[in-house]
């Protein structure tokens, strides 16, 4: 069974530790107690990935109202995400899975034989661990809407 087929509302998110852009290493299950959107996007400073990225930083406070954190995730190295958060000013964290590992086990990497990147998909996790909500279809400039109202839902208010 593919891991795209695995990850299914209702259970637990996978646990991960990876490097963020500060080289701090954050740990998925240190995170319990909040809300937390993991998305994974393609590749630094590309046009969809700058769209998304600060469609997210522009609607920070929105989402820490929510007690939300937000933590996006490429392939891209650890000095590849300092860069691009520095260069859009973003107040979130950025995860380096070089290897894919961590995409693949949501089921949002796409081998390219030559190359990997990270597809384009959005979990919300509740404060249990547990996925909430899954975005596999993501339009990078309307998406934070989205999870903006769909937590609205989730929380209940």
């Amino acid at each position: 069974m593919s891991a795209e087929a695995l990850i299914k509302v209702g259970v637990v998110a996978p646990d991960f530790t990876l490097v963020d852009q500060k080289n701090q290493s954050q740990t998925l299950s240190k995170m319990q107690g909040k809300w937390l959107v993991l998305y994974f996007y393609p590749k630094n400073e590309t046009p969809g990935c700058i769209a998304e990225a600060c469609s997210f930083r522009d609607n920070i406070v929105a989402m820490r109202a929510k007690n939300t954190v937000v933590w996006g995730v490429s392939v891209d190295n650890k000095e590849s995400h300092a860069d691009f958060s520095k260069n859009h000013q973003l107040p979130f964290t950025l995860l380096a899975d070089p290897d894919g590992k961590v995409a693949k086990h949501y089921g949002s990497l796409r081998d390219l034989i030559i190359f990997k990147i990270a597809k384009r998909h959005s979990f919300i996790i509740d404060p249990k661990g547990k996925i909430a909500k899954i975005y596999r279809h993501v339009v990078p400039k309307s998406h934070v809407e989205d999870v903006l109202k769909d937590l609205q839902k989730l929380q209940g208010f």
